[in-house]
């Protein structure tokens, strides 16, 4: 595939170099020439001075064949007005804006912008780890009404049936981390000494599921 990039910062050097090392195509825009030290030597891609809503340079960087195009400037308002060029104006179906505001990721992910609130996500990185576990959700939607989440549970739910901790928190179990591997529950699966739950639920109910998991399950679950 060829690839799009708006911004040759640290994200975008970095994803020009993975994408190439997995054998697409890729151009890389920016606005300071300079920035395009960060690329590696051998990097063989296009790199195109200018904006990434000037349509002259998103023709210059193959925009008309691009199947994805990546906005991760600086600026949320360039990130977002690029991503909407490059959609509207092109066709390119897969486009994503780096957007700072966590508020502004909310609209544009209604408009049908896929985005990456960086301020969100990286606090949520850092209180996970500055926080007791299940305190921060793993991950959560730019409307923030659901999210998933690493849970802790008591030691009396092993052996219980993943499907009746479903039943009984009302959240939907992902996935199980089982030994370093992930594994889909399934009617039988029943939950191990180890396993690392991975639910899906509304963020309002996490205080309820967390609370429910915390301390051994009903006789009913048993």
């Amino acid at each position: 595939m060829h690839i799009v990039i708006m911004g040759c910062g640290r994200v975008g050097s970095t994803l020009a170099h993975i994408l190439e090392d997995n054998g697409h195509s890729v151009a890389i825009i920016d606005r300071d020439p300079q920035a395009f030290r960060r690329l590696r030597a051998g990097f063989h891609g296009r790199r195109v001075t200018g904006v990434g809503f000037d349509r002259d340079v998103l023709g210059e960087a193959g925009i008309e064949s691009a199947a994805a195009f990546v906005a991760v400037s600086s600026g949320d308002n360039s990130n977002i007005i690029s991503a909407r060029v490059a959609r509207e104006m092109f066709g390119v179906e897969n486009v994503v804006a780096r957007i700072y505001d966590p508020r502004r990721a909310e609209v544009y992910q209604r408009l049908g912008i896929p985005t990456v609130a960086t301020v969100r996500w990286t606090a949520d990185q850092i209180l996970r780890r500055v926080l007791p576990e299940g305190a921060e959700p793993l991950w959560r939607d730019t409307t923030g009404t659901v999210v998933l989440a690493e849970v802790p549970f008591h030691p009396c739910w092993i052996g219980v049936r993943a499907r009746a901790a479903e039943d009984a928190t009302g959240a939907r179990l992902a996935f199980i981390n089982r030994m370093g591997e992930a594994l889909v529950p399934k009617d039988g699966t029943v939950i191990q000494e180890g396993d690392i739950l991975h639910l899906v639920a509304a963020e309002s109910d996490m205080g309820r599921i967390n609370k429910m998991l915390s301390g051994p399950p009903s006789d009913e679950e048993n």
